[in-house]
This record gives structure tokens, sequence and C-alpha cells, in this order.
């Protein structure tokens, strides 16, 4: 099993130093998760997959679930994005302050969801 820094350390230079960033990045906005492989990819789980991130030829791909691409759409339109994914370019600086803006709601996200399943659901009253 290929841990999170085994798959950053197979990439070339330029591209280990920017996968080591983001990661770095989201470690730090998000210091209670867990740092995991799920899909082939590096991933971080806190309350469910909370972002993944890959290196591609021309750029990094960050996977925070279509929710955070939705919240911050206005601030990705710079960037290519579908669904669930923003492409980052491997020759353009990571917008660092958006990306811990982004696990952070994140985060919130996954803890309320969290939340949320651990509430006891009400029954329904007992008619005599």
């Amino acid at each position: 099993k290929v841990g999170m820094y085994a798959y950053i350390q197979r990439h070339p230079k330029i591209v280990r130093d920017a996968l080591n960033v983001l990661r770095a990045t989201i470690q730090a906005a998000a210091p209670q998760a867990e740092a995991t492989i799920r899909y082939q990819i590096p991933t971080f789980q806190h309350h469910g997959n909370l972002v993944h991130f890959a290196a591609w030829k021309t750029h990094l791909g960050f996977y925070p679930a279509s929710s955070g691409i939705g919240q911050f759409a206005e601030e990705l339109a710079p960037y290519e994005t579908s669904r669930g994914t923003v492409k980052f370019p491997l020759d353009r600086p990571l917008p660092l302050r958006l990306i811990t803006r982004m696990v952070k709601f994140r985060v919130k996200e996954n803890e309320a969801r969290a939340r949320e399943k651990s509430r006891p659901r009400s029954r329904p009253a007992v008619w005599k």
C-alpha cells in the first residue's frame, strides 16, 4: 500500500514541491484530519472524505467535493473546474489562502453532517 509521502516522492522535484506545499496547506487548515490514500490519491479524512489531491502532467487536481467548488465558484473562476474538481496549473502559484478557506469550509461541512447523523431521532408519538 502506497502512503501519501510515497505518492509525493515518486514525482519530479517541481511537482513534488508543489504537492508538499499543497499537503502542508491542507494539514495546517485541518490539523485534526487524517492523511491517507483513497482512490489511489492522497486524501485527508475528517468525518469522511475531506479533500483529495493528485498530480497530473500539467496541473495539480484538487478535489474538495462539489459543495466546495460551488461555495467558492467566483474565486475559482480563473481555474478550470468541474463538478468536484479544480485544476491548479503547475506553472502558476497555488492560491494557498483560497485552498485554506476551502479546506476549512469542508471541515465545517463534514462536522455538521457528523453532528446531524449523531443526533437522536425523534420517535413518533404512540397512540393509545
